[in-house]
């Protein structure tokens, strides 16, 4: 944190923070709303408080509000009914009672120190959450009655007893820790579980404890240092910096984003860490010097250098090359005199974009480093603030994995402020409600990796992910430095067989036609084969390719030439198929508008994919968003029987586009994906072989030209020389109709040739994001 320290200290001079005393006095009755200076509350709020608190207003030391990342835990910790993720268990082994006890009486005495140990949270009946600082709180000491069938089970028997899954802590009561006791007879040790909440405990702020607790136990009390309020830290946060600032900071840098950085696809950021494993990997020695050596030449912090890499790990995790992520900040680089051994929750979690795009790892690292200096600054911002100035539709995340740069400098032989005679720590774990997570432990000398993720994705992969991409910069800014990093490969050896070798596609097709020439071949083959029934309509393929020939003729006449994007909003009939071919003979690419979305939806699509020009019918027309400059032609209505039945000349080639489809948008925006001819006409023809489809089969169409899959029911039997039966929209949303489904001469169903949706998105994958 040196190098960011710097940043902060070479920054424009900040207004200093004057933080408003406590006006509660000692001996108060009866509280007042004056009394409170850092935050408002009317009479009837204040009585609810009294009210709450175990001996009322004579027990009110204190109200304010919440920090910033108060607000997040408390969040997830009323949204879950049964469980808190941040109940943070420890396991403590002492050699005697009397040692327990003596701890716990020490403990008490730093309860009575330090103001955030006596910390309530309240919230019924109030217009925000406050925290409310009891005058005097009391841990007590609870035994567990256990009848010993070995150590392991008593231990067991304890972490049951406070585990985060299933157990909560009152919130609304101080303190927020528990300290349960049991006494394990085949070891004869006496175990104690202390969890306490995240609402009051940060990483240094439990270090702290240890230190003072060891003090206290060596008699050497008068060295304690004098306890910093932590009411100084949120007035600092409160104060300190302007919501204006900091929003105008964060939708300079976010406002852009419209879809979440989730990696493996994971986007769940209210679980309750119940799947997901932990795993410490050590990175070796000489990598860890060559990190430092490397950060000390570009002047950098080592901090930099990791956050670099895992934005590395998301661009290759997700496929993109710009990733956001929460970094843990330590919320004590700006605070007030004294901050850094103030107990409480000082962290904070905000997001940090960072762009990799084709630049070099110099570059990169630069901008990384900027970016966190930039973000220290605005340390105390809330991340709901930050989340609001994205682009990004409420209630989606804006990132679901988190990167905790720690310094853990290791425990020195013979620093007695770390050895507590007769304890020892068994166990204990951390956790937060993102799905994945990745601690770097600083350790002086060498770094460890600590990565906490679904064991469905796998905590050892992750940090193999991020050891190899450390790796790779370190190579980079050591022999190539304005190599891109994208040219990194974090796959594993078993990772790089299964796609260079398992995954290769060995079946290419040389000089594919654009599908409408396949279908033009089929109905110079077969021109009076029926190729398209719906209902009690039908069409052979010489009548359909001269449809489509007449009304491709017509749109080139009105301008449609490759690249030009055609939307079409039709009801499944033998028209809207006519508009699909007729588009793609005049050289256009279509953009399929579903009429059953919402109009909402409609809208964002039209003005997103530039379409000039839209293909639909009279009674669709006016429940259609249209926008200024839309030329609308309705199908229905429009006669072009004098228009030539040729088949057009219009020079294409694999790279042009041949249609646009929406995503869902269930990760933010929907994004279109373009798909071009070489890409469809590849999978058509692959599946043609297999699973194979021939003259004397029929397939029945079911699905939306909104999505992939509807390309394949309607396509590939066209080329094949099969039949395609189109469904009624009726027809496809009633599962029992649409089971009973038959042809009259051939009763054969879309089941003989299930669609292979999942085989198509990967043929495709060549299509490009729109935009």
């Amino acid at each position: 944190m040196a190098s960011y320290a710097q940043a902060l200290a070479e920054a424009p001079e900040q207004v200093e923070v004057i933080i408003p005393p406590n006006l509660i006095p000692h001996d108060c009755q009866s509280l007042q709303p004056d009394m409170l200076t850092l935050i408002k509350l009317n009479a009837e709020e204040i009585g609810v408080i009294e009210a709450a608190v175990p001996g009322g207003a004579s027990n009110i030391q204190d109200i304010y509000p919440l920090a910033s990342l108060q607000e997040g835990i408390l969040f997830h910790h009323r949204l879950r009914q049964r469980g808190d993720t941040y109940v943070l268990p420890c396991l403590l082994g002492f050699d005697s009672r009397e040692r327990l006890e003596a701890f716990i009486a020490c403990f008490n005495k730093l309860i009575h120190r330090h103001d955030i140990l006596r910390t309530a949270v309240l919230w019924d009946g109030l217009r925000q959450p406050v925290q409310v600082v009891y005058r005097h709180a009391e841990l007590a000491l609870e035994w567990l009655d256990l009848d010993g069938n070995g150590s392991h089970w008593v231990a067991e028997r304890l972490n049951a007893e406070v585990e985060p899954e299933h157990r909560r802590i009152d919130v609304g009561r101080a303190p927020m820790l528990r300290a349960v006791a049991a006494y394990d007879a085949e070891q004869n040790r006496w175990l104690l579980q202390l969890p306490s909440h995240h609402l009051v405990m940060d990483h240094t702020t439990l270090e702290l404890l240890v230190e003072e607790i060891a003090l206290i136990q060596q008699g050497r009390e008068d060295e304690l240092p004098k306890p910093i309020p932590f009411r100084n830290f949120v007035a600092q946060a409160q104060l300190g910096g302007s919501l204006e600032e900091h929003e105008s900071f964060f939708r300079e840098r976010l406002g852009d984003v419209e879809e979440p950085t989730a990696p493996f696809g994971l986007l769940d950021v209210r679980g309750d860490g119940s799947d997901i494993e932990e795993v410490h990997v050590p990175l070796a020695a000489e990598l860890a010097q060559q990190v430092r050596q490397q950060a000390k030449r570009h002047g950098v912090s080592t901090a930099s250098l990791f956050h670099l890499a895992w934005a590395l790990v998301l661009s290759k995790t997700t496929g993109h090359d710009d990733a956001v992520f929460g970094t843990v900040l330590f919320g004590r680089m700006q605070g007030t005199e004294g901050a850094e051994r103030a107990l409480g929750m000082f962290i904070n979690t905000l997001p940090v974009r960072i762009k990799l795009r084709a630049q070099g790892a110099d570059k990169c690292l630069r901008q990384t480093h900027d970016a966190l200096s930039e973000l220290m600054h605005h340390e105390h911002a809330s991340l709901g603030l930050a989340q609001r100035c994205s682009g990004l539709p409420g209630g989606t995340p804006l990132f679901t994995s988190l990167l905790n740069y720690r310094y853990s400098v290791p425990q020195q032989e013979g620093n007695t402020a770390h050895t507590w005679e007769g304890m020892e720590v068994l166990g204990g774990q951390e956790r937060t409600n993102y799905p994945i997570t990745m601690s770097v432990d600083d350790l002086g000398n060498d770094f460890q990796l600590v990565g906490q993720v679904s064991r469905i994705v796998g905590a050892k992969r992750l940090c193999d992910y991020l050891n190899t991409a450390i790796a790779g910069i370190v190579e980079n800014l050591q022999a190539a430095p304005q190599q891109p990093l994208s040219e990194i490969s974090l796959l594993r050896a078993d990772e790089q067989q299964l796609l260079n070798g398992w995954g290769e596609n060995t079946q290419q097709y040389s000089d594919t036609s654009p599908v409408h020439h396949l279908v033009e071949q089929q109905a110079a083959a077969t021109p009076e084969a029926t190729a398209l029934v719906f209902e009690e309509q039908s069409l052979s393929y010489a009548e359909l390719n001269a449809r489509a020939n007449r009304l491709a003729h017509y749109l080139i006449g009105l301008g449609v030439k490759p690249e030009t994007r055609v939307g079409i909003a039709m009801e499944r009939s033998i028209g809207m198929v006519v508009g699909l071919l007729a588009i793609l003979k005049a050289g256009g690419a279509y953009v399929p508008l579903d009429p059953d979305y919402p109009a909402e939806r409609l809208a964002y699509m039209v003005e997103d994919s530039g379409i000039e020009l839209l293909l639909t019918q009279q009674h669709l027309r006016d429940t259609l968003p249209m926008t200024g400059g839309l030329n609308v032609i309705e199908l229905d209505r429009l006669d072009v029987t004098h228009h030539a039945s040729t088949n057009p000349e219009v020079a294409l080639h694999s790279e042009h586009l041949a249609y646009v489809i929406y995503t869902s948008g269930s990760t933010g925006r929907p994004k279109g994906v373009m798909v071009r001819h070489h890409a469809l006409s590849h999978f058509l023809l692959s599946m043609q072989e297999t699973p194979g489809l021939s003259p004397d089969d029929i397939l029945v169409a079911v699905t939306s030209l909104s999505f992939d899959i509807a390309a394949l029911e309607l396509y590939l039997p066209l080329i094949s020389g099969a039949r395609v039966v189109l469904a009624s929209r009726e027809t496809t949303r009633d599962g029992r109709a649409l089971g009973s489904y038959s042809i009259k001469k051939k009763r054969r169903f879309c089941r003989r040739h299930p669609p292979a949706g999942g085989c198509y998105a990967r043929q495709v994958g060549h299509g490009r994001r729109l935009r």
